[in-house]
């Protein structure tokens, strides 16, 4: 894993560290510090190799922010596990506000209104509570299924289509449009500026330089003020428009076993206790479920189309396996999860291979802390990258099971967290993943696209960042 440590405080205080070291890092340069160093449009790679130069925990400063790189399952372990109580709150990053993006649960400070959000969210989004919308989301991967069959070309669009149908249906209790949806138009539109805008890298530059800010949107240097507004009016939309158009169906499926997410939100004492903020929470809170799940659920489902693509063995096995367990009188069902290991191990390298939100939104520490001698000072924020295997290049789903096939129980999802800000859509999401993962693999064969004269084209595959997970 990799995790990335945002430190808030602009000035190094000697005195408090007592003398203990920072940890090891590039040398900066005089007020820019490192930036000249990054790569800010992928700046994963350049920690990952500073964690191969440095060591586990490296250090470096970027306009007067200072950072701490994780590049160590260990140290990753020890402090966000067993030190959570001081490593779970979130910086504040200036963007968030301006841009109105500040309803997501995961950009709130670790305070009252985020306990209570997360409190929300276990209720709602228990492990029992998940397996109601089973039957919703396979059944959302069947028409999928068709819409593939019918134009596989244009797979993109259709897996785009599944994870918005599946989210719609789950959170709003919503029936997408087969296409030109105005609701997932809203959304796709904030999600692209969401990602665009939320990274700490960038997000630093804005903090360092505030008068950005305030230039008028018509002057040079303006469009960020021009995107800042026109992210907030799609926020705003992202947040009534869903609830208001599906009160009268969530009114009457409340209570039932199809209840929507924020159906069971309404029906929450919690809910009720908050007389007038209650409807702008529940939005909030939905919204945070759309807006994390969307991309996240598309954009893993199509690292796994090419890791088929590109591994044709690992598809062949877990095709046999599915045939084996199965058959193939029958579509698989959530009841055959337990004896498909090598599928289950499939999706596992496939969010491993290639994770689709390499940085995590940061969290910050809310007291000095000190480990293995090395000085980490109140106010700073990680955030989480992969895990390191042997050959982390190779898609190999083999390293994930035992030597007699079963599934290797200490092998945890990528994308699951370590830390009391783990995603609360955890179990939508895997068993969305699964009953498409399984799905495909059951009905299809995934290969390379061929010419007119039926020849295999090749191609070079090129990965953009996806999101960023909360």
């Amino acid at each position: 894993m990799k995790c990335l440590v945002f430190v808030i405080n602009r000035r190094r205080n000697r005195a408090l560290r007592h003398g203990l070291p920072l940890p090891p890092g590039p040398r900066g340069l005089p007020l820019v510090g490192n930036l000249l160093d990054i790569d800010i449009s992928a700046p994963w790679t350049t920690y990952e190799q500073w964690g191969r130069r440095y060591g586990g925990i490296s250090y470096c400063t970027l306009l007067g922010q200072q950072f701490v790189i994780i590049n160590d399952e260990e140290i990753l372990h020890e402090l966000m596990m067993k030190r959570s109580s001081i490593y779970s709150d979130c910086p504040y990053l200036c963007t968030n506000k301006l841009f109105g993006l500040d309803l997501n649960t995961g950009l709130l400070p670790y305070c009252d209104k985020w306990r209570l959000h997360r409190k929300m969210f276990n209720v709602a989004f228990s492990k029992q509570t998940s397996k109601k919308y089973q039957v919703t989301q396979m059944g959302k991967v069947h028409q999928f299924l068709v819409n593939l069959l019918s134009t596989p070309r244009d797979y993109p669009k259709h897996l785009v289509t599944l994870s918005t149908a599946i989210i719609m249906a789950i959170t709003y209790g919503y029936e997408v449009a087969p296409k030109d949806d105005p609701f997932v138009t809203n959304v796709a539109g904030l999600v692209e500026l969401h990602t665009n805008v939320l990274a700490a890298e960038r997000a630093t530059l804005l903090s360092a330089v505030p008068l950005l800010a305030y230039i008028l949107s018509w002057l040079p240097g303006g469009q960020l003020k021009k995107r800042a507004a026109e992210c907030c009016a799609l926020a705003r939309t992202v947040l009534d428009d869903p609830v208001g158009n599906q009160s009268l169906n969530i009114s009457q499926a409340a209570g039932t076993a199809t209840t929507p997410f924020v159906g069971d939100l309404l029906e929450m004492e919690i809910g009720r206790d908050l007389a007038s903020s209650e409807d702008e929470l529940i939005k909030a809170v939905a919204a945070t479920v759309f807006l994390g799940e969307l991309s996240f659920t598309s954009s893993t489902l199509l690292v796994f189309l090419l890791a088929m693509v590109l591994y044709p063995e690992a598809q062949a096995q877990a095709q046999e396996e599915i045939d084996r367990v199965v058959g193939d009188t029958r579509l698989p069902e959530f009841r055959d999860r337990e004896n498909l290991p090598y599928v289950e191990a499939v999706l596992l390298e496939t969010l491993r291979w290639h994770p689709n939100v390499p940085l995590m939104l940061p969290h910050t520490t809310t007291t000095a802390d000190v480990f293995h001698g090395m000085y980490i000072p109140k106010g700073k924020a990680i955030t989480r990258n992969e895990m390191h295997y042997p050959n982390p290049a190779a898609f190999n789903p083999g390293r994930h099971l035992t030597a007699s096939g079963t599934l290797n129980q200490s092998t945890a999802s990528p994308y699951l967290g370590l830390d009391r800000r783990i995603c609360p859509g955890r179990r939508i999401a895997d068993q969305s993943l699964w009953a498409a993962t399984v799905s495909i693999l059951a009905t299809l064969r995934i290969g390379k696209a061929r010419d007119e004269a039926g020849q295999e084209v090749d191609f070079t595959p090129e990965f953009t960042l996806a999101g960023l997970a909360s």
